[in-house]
């Protein structure tokens, strides 16, 4: 184990740098030539939607596809650096990162979508499921937050079916043999997102509730 703990270190510390990297602001630079600051206008969150609704659909997609990326690259290289742990270690990280980035007074985003890039690598069994669900979600008419509401429903799908593979030990394709660091990354990981929810709630945000990852 002290042998292991340095690479697990690197792995979380790998993993947060690679999640505070700024997709947002600097699809806003290339876009608008930085005029736009995400953090201050529309629902104030520097993330995909916010971005898809003031720089267009172009640099918006963008944003997503990097934030997704940035979750899947942590893990890939927290793999390299501390095995499956690694892995599992570093997603987590790399959400907290980006919801908290010490670069940005830990103004981040709500880590929606590299918390999918997490699962696309740690439990891409699921991932396909995760993204099923909360699009369900997103289409029932009497939800007043459908974004919230799409995000709490794929979480919570998201960790039950961890404990699932985990406890049947069922096949997880490209993903880390399930053992419990995979439950366990996950309920950190829906920890750290639920928090920047709710940080948005106490500013009182426009569109605080809404899925922007």
């Amino acid at each position: 184990m002290p042998l292991r703990l340095p690479r697990l270190i690197l792995a979380a510390a790998g993993g947060y740098l690679l999640g505070t990297v700024p997709s947002a602001d600097i699809a806003s630079r290339l876009a608008k030539g930085g005029v736009v600051d995400l953090r201050s206008s529309g629902s104030r969150n520097p993330g995909g939607v916010n971005a898809l609704r003031l720089l267009g659909n172009t640099a918006g997609r963008a944003v997503i596809g990097a934030d997704v990326g940035k979750g899947y690259a942590a893990c890939a290289c927290g793999r390299l650096a501390g095995g499956d742990l690694g892995a599992h270690v570093a997603g987590v990280a790399a959400v907290a990162g980006h919801c908290y980035p010490v670069w940005i007074r830990f103004r981040g985003g709500k880590g929606v979508a590299t918390s999918f890039g997490q699962c696309l690598y740690t439990f891409p069994a699921f991932a396909l499921g995760e993204l099923v669900v909360a699009l369900a979600v997103t289409r029932a008419p009497w939800l007043r937050q459908r974004g919230l509401a799409a995000t709490g429903a794929g979480a919570t799908a998201w960790l039950a079916a961890s404990v699932v593979w985990w406890k049947r030990g069922l096949p997880n394709s490209w993903g880390p043999t399930p053992t419990v660091a995979l439950p366990l990354a996950n309920a950190a990981t829906v920890l750290v997102v639920a928090s920047a929810f709710a940080r948005a709630l106490v500013r009182r945000d426009p569109d605080d509730l809404s899925a922007e990852p």
